[in-house]
């Protein structure tokens, strides 16, 4: 699933490409997809974008009347906006962008295809979903925040509101799993399951540990490893196309998807362990018991108690 850094790595990609460009065309290909009625996505068509930004893990597509076109009240034209076009990924979601998309007719079916997007120089993107769990998600909206996923979002992880303080306020609401609150949307903005296996790596905190339990050190070390393997994803991702975006992913993950081989090592020196895997009914964690749980591997959750 794309999480922070590539849905921030995929606003930086579609910004530069599609900002004061209007929108040509806008079909459905999975009606599952779309979750809203009204706007329809024929309202886009005609709409210039004005700029993509990011809302946790969801991408924003801004548009609005075309440079020069009249207010459609005594306004000013830069508040008559025009419809946001809003979607997540989801798990097996990706965009894929096109120099020359194709003008042939989208036909709702079982392909793929969810959603494709023209614009008035040619290019494109096809937002498409592998499997047969679909949960991609598309709006379109007048505000993100009628999106009520969007509207109860937790604090954005690279913004000035996330202090330690914060931090710690968060930790101490409810005593749960840490893993668990990394992962939790209305906590805290654009973390997933991989972002928070590194993030705990990097700070040798066991993804069961509970969060009452963590020390202040450990809060303040867990404040600026967030900060930091976030800022060092989207640094890696920076200018790649949105095609290499999840081979990128891969190649940096220090532990997540790394079951069965060496451990690389909180700070870069191998510790000389294997990172282990806990299973669960759809997802999987990752970890080194060397490095995060004092030696001892974290049973299995399918088959015995969790160690702590």
């Amino acid at each position: 699933m794309p999480e922070l850094p590539e849905v921030e790595a995929l606003a930086r990609f579609l910004r530069e490409r599609t900002v004061g460009h209007a929108v040509a065309a806008a079909d459905i290909g999975a009606i599952s997809a779309l979750k809203t009625f009204a706007p329809a996505p024929a309202d886009l068509v005609g709409q210039t974008v004005r700029g993509v930004s990011r809302h946790g893990k969801w991408l924003d597509v801004a548009t609005g009347p075309p440079p020069g076109a009249p207010a459609s009240s005594a306004a000013d034209l830069a508040d008559d906006a025009g419809p946001h076009l809003v979607f997540h990924l989801a798990r097996a979601g990706w965009l894929r962008w096109s120099d020359k998309a194709p003008t042939t007719r989208v036909r709702p079916g079982k392909s793929p295809l969810a959603l494709r997007v023209r614009f008035d120089d040619g290019a494109g993107f096809d937002l498409t979903e592998a499997g047969t769990r679909k949960r991609l998600a598309v709006h379109v909206v007048d505000d993100p925040q009628q999106v009520r996923a969007i509207a109860t979002l937790g604090v954005e992880p690279l913004s000035p509101e996330f202090t330690v303080e914060r931090l710690t306020a968060l930790l101490a609401a409810r005593n749960q799993q840490i893993k668990g609150l990394l992962r939790d949307q209305s906590v805290i903005a654009g973390i997933g399951n991989a972002y928070s296996d590194e993030i705990l790596l990097v700070t040798r905190t066991s993804p069961f540990a509970l969060t009452r339990s963590l020390s202040a050190a450990r809060i303040a070390a867990l404040h600026v490893a967030i900060g930091d393997v976030l800022t060092e994803a989207i640094a890696a991702s920076a200018g790649k196309p949105a095609a290499e975006l999840k081979d990128s992913k891969r190649r940096g993950m220090r532990v997540h998807g790394r079951a069965g081989l060496p451990c690389p090592g909180w700070d870069g020196v191998p510790c000389g362990d294997t990172v282990h895997e806990v299973s669960f009914a759809d997802s999987a964690l990752q970890y080194c018991p060397t490095c995060q749980t004092d030696g001892h591997p974290l049973a299995d959750r399918r088959l015995s108690r969790l160690l702590r």
